[in-house]
């Protein structure tokens, strides 16, 4: 239970959609934070990191000789929109056309539709939360030397590691595709073929799994809000 409790939310989620026997998404070997990110990065991305290190402490310098903001101000400004961002977003996961109504003998094309779905919010808080980490990053520039040196060490490991998030992100739909086959043959398999509450049941299991992938997407934002106010 413990160990299930420390999983971050959209990895808790995806666990469920596992088959009873199958290995849990944590059970590699553990690792400290350097080895995993090692395996993130090649080459090239080490001497890019490497040779941002000073650039990174020359922002700071730079902030320390001008005035910043007051730090409690804009902390309250950012994590208002942020507060608005995330209700926008989470309001469009979760709003069904009220007009449709799935087809018993169609399944294939009600995935398509939500697989579509999915791909369209994913777009969405993509455009999203990338504008909003980059006005935080902006905000953090205008602040005292250890937010300016934060704000550039976050844009750093957005250009190296973003991409490599999003590839992953991409693939989330194959765990739905099986999740939604998996519940597709036991309800075929049961008493009551033509009952579509299953089909309910994971529609509302993919707006959790959009709502915990949108809490993990805004994770950045949170950190850099949360350290203006230290």
């Amino acid at each position: 239970m413990r160990s299930n409790f420390n999983r971050p939310a959209l990895v808790r989620q995806l666990a469920g959609f596992l088959p009873e026997g199958a290995p849990a998404l944590t059970d590699a070997p553990r690792q400290d934070l350097a080895e995993r990110l090692g395996q993130w990065l090649n080459v090239a991305d080490a001497i890019t990191l490497s040779s941002a290190h000073p650039s990174i402490a020359a922002v700071g310098a730079r902030a320390a000789q001008q005035p910043g903001r007051a730090p409690t101000a804009a902390a309250n400004t950012l994590q208002t929109e942020l507060d608005r961002v995330r209700t926008v977003l989470a309001r469009s996961i979760t709003t069904r056309d009220p007009k449709h109504r799935p087809d018993a003998n169609d399944l294939d094309t009600e995935f398509a539709l939500f697989h579509q779905r999915y791909q369209d919010q994913q777009r969405r808080m993509e455009m999203s939360v990338d504008a909003l980490r980059e006005h935080v990053r902006q905000t953090l520039a205008k602040g005292e030397s250890r937010l300016a040196q934060l704000a550039a060490l976050d844009a750093v490991m957005d250009q190296m590691l973003g991409g490599r998030e999003q590839r992953l992100l991409a693939g989330l739909p194959a765990y739905l595709k099986a999740r939604f086959k998996a519940l597709r043959q036991a309800a075929a398999a049961s008493d009551t073929p033509d009952d579509l509450r299953w089909l309910q049941g994971f529609e509302a299991e993919l707006e959790q799994t959009l709502l915990a992938e949108l809490e993990h997407r805004l994770q950045p934002v949170v950190g850099m809000i949360e350290a203006l106010e230290v």
